[in-house]
């Protein structure tokens, strides 16, 4: 096996699974610190913790390989105080006793990957914004990941290597972002949302999995990555591969007030879908990590299982802002 063990903290939802599978066959033993019990699945096992003070769970830590935090609730929500409240708790409190339990061990883990969320970067439709220029934006969602990443830093961990990996909207065929728009296309309803002209900066799941193992592998590299494939796309681009992959003729578009109706009533926020993350992953391709999916054709092609995506022939979708893109090849 390439490493002993890997913990994934708060790892029962959908990355959590992704990254589980993803390195089952390159670990001796991954760890899944959980609130909830699970039944061991093979060289997968749950470790129970509540996420805010220090217990037995600690000695999971002691010379893994790869911790990789992933706690947090949800933003899929209406930002009501109660909501907010428990979004930067769920964050903050199990960053905060990692760092500490990690600062306290005398072996802790080599590596310490900490999820952040590419949505700290402003609203961008000008520019690209990358690790070395991007500019932070504001507003809730912007606090929230700047007080996380302050968490991760809040110990000194000087024998723990530590990253803060900005995640993109990650694509995967079995949760997250991709089914919803997946079922609206199927619906008729796979048209541009607002205006359409807001970038969505994406990345496959398994190149989600893969830069882990990418950073892993090279001891060198820490502190802010940007995860997300190297050629984002506008909302009405996206839609359109997902609607012709999958070969639905129509899809109506969905206004800004539909959509803001529509999120009262279903319970989420607008910012999710309308805010424009034009996000690059400067330092990860600088440092030589190959994205095997680079194009969201050949993204949502694997997802539904179609093969070679040759049936439709798209611009690059960075084809009026390749001045912008230094980092692409």
């Amino acid at each position: 096996m390439k490493y002993k063990k890997i913990v994934l903290a708060g790892g029962n939802g959908y990355l959590g699974r992704v990254f589980a599978n993803y390195y089952k066959d390159k670990a001796s033993e991954i760890i899944i610190l959980s609130r909830h019990e699970k039944q061991t699945d093979a060289n997968i096992r749950t470790v129970v913790w509540d996420g805010k003070t220090w217990g037995k769970w600690a000695a999971e830590l002691v010379n893994a390989d790869i911790l990789i935090n992933l706690c947090g609730k949800n933003v899929n929500c209406r930002y009501t105080d109660k909501n907010k409240k428990e979004i930067f708790a769920s964050r903050l409190l199990p960053t905060e006793i990692l760092g500490k339990t990690i600062h306290d061990l005398v072996e802790p883990p080599k590596l310490w990957i900490n999820l952040s969320s590419a949505t700290i970067y402003r609203h961008a439709e000008d520019h690209p914004q990358d690790e070395e220029t991007g500019e932070i934006g504001n507003g809730f969602s912007v606090d929230v990941c700047n007080a996380w990443e302050a968490a991760s830093n809040k110990y000194d961990t000087p024998k723990t290597r530590k990253v803060a990996l900005r995640m993109g909207i990650v694509l995967g065929r079995s949760d997250s972002v991709f089914p919803r728009l997946l079922n609206l296309v199927k619906l008729g309803l796979g048209g541009k949302q607002g205006d359409g002209k807001q970038y969505v900066s994406w990345v496959h799941e398994h190149d989600a999995a893969r830069s882990i193992e990418w950073l892993a592998d090279h001891p060198e590299l820490q502190g802010i990555f940007n995860c997300t494939a190297p050629y984002p796309v506008k909302n009405t681009e996206l839609m359109k591969v997902i609607r012709n992959i999958n070969g639905n003729l129509i899809g109506l578009p969905a206004p800004k007030w539909l959509l803001e109706a529509g999120a009262v009533f279903i319970g989420t926020e607008t910012e999710l879908i309308l805010k424009s993350r034009w996000v690059l992953p400067k330092r990860l391709m600088d440092a030589g990590f190959k994205f095997e999916f680079r194009h969201v054709k050949d993204a949502v092609s694997e997802i539904l299982g179609i093969g070679d995506y040759a049936f439709f022939d798209f611009p690059s979708p960075l084809k009026t802002a390749d001045k912008h893109a230094r980092v692409i090849s």
